[in-house]
């Protein structure tokens, strides 16, 4: 059994990639820091592949496929950044940046991935996204977006799947804050209590090889989407915004 995490250099890729591992999953490691992926091969207890791309250039995205798609029985869609401030003041290279990794690298490899699993009948695939996917987010416009899209293609394709009655499993998780390196690639601080990665990653396995659709770790985060869902949006845009603006530097 063999499975694919991008984003694994730090975070939720990383610490899935160490639940896998222990349920005895070889793995191939995929992030742009080398040191990072190896020093992660080091300490696992399976045969590990590391793989340094850069997912934000689309043709990698391709030839990843092309070196290990036909032995994948896991893929974790997990690279992925954000970004904070005004869109009209935020980066526009790094926002396309954020589009390429967040929206069009996981778009490739579920779509290239998902074709060998439905010939197999068999596989998994993991997805995520954030609580943020739920509603629109100020101040973090591109990178809420970029998440809403993650969630409604991942529940598209779990409908296809169900129709099929296809024996591929498709999850998606939704995080609240945890704690990892996303704080700072984004510039921001959490004004909530963030939840561990290990729990998270931990949670998440457990849950996508259980076939859970949606998956969304701890009781607050729960919470928050139940709310997402009854509030009116201007509602929920307007606590999103206070909130984020709790998050300046």
């Amino acid at each position: 059994m063999k499975a694919l995490v991008t984003g694994a250099s730090s975070g939720i890729g990383r610490d899935i990639a160490r639940e896998l591992s222990e349920k005895g999953y070889d793995l191939v490691i995929v992030a742009r820091n080398t040191e990072a992926l190896n020093n992660l091969k080091d300490e696992l207890k399976t045969n590990v592949e590391v793989i340094t791309k850069d997912l934000s250039i689309l043709e990698n995205c391709k030839e990843l496929h092309e070196k290990v798609g036909q032995d994948i029985d896991i893929l974790i869609n997990n690279a992925g950044f954000g970004d904070f401030g005004e869109f009209w003041n935020t980066n526009l290279e790094k926002e396309l940046n954020l589009i390429d990794v967040n929206i069009r690298a996981m778009h490739i490899l579920t779509k290239l991935f998902l074709q060998d699993m439905v010939k197999r009948n068999k596989g998994y695939i993991l997805n995520v996204a954030s609580i943020a996917g739920f509603m629109p987010g100020p101040l973090m416009a591109t990178y809420y977006a970029s998440k809403a899209y993650v969630l409604n293609l991942s529940r598209a394709i779990q409908m296809e799947l169900k129709k099929k009655k296809s024996n591929v499993r498709l999850s998606v998780l939704c995080p609240g804050p945890v704690s990892t390196n996303f704080n700072n690639v984004a510039d921001v601080k959490f004004s909530l209590k963030p939840l561990s990665s290990e729990y998270v990653a931990k949670y998440a396995v457990n849950e996508l090889l259980k076939g859970k659709e949606v998956i969304i770790p701890g009781t607050f985060t729960k919470t928050l989407k139940i709310l997402s869902k009854i509030s009116p949006t201007n509602l929920g845009m307007r606590v999103v915004y206070k909130n984020q603006t709790r998050k300046r530097q």
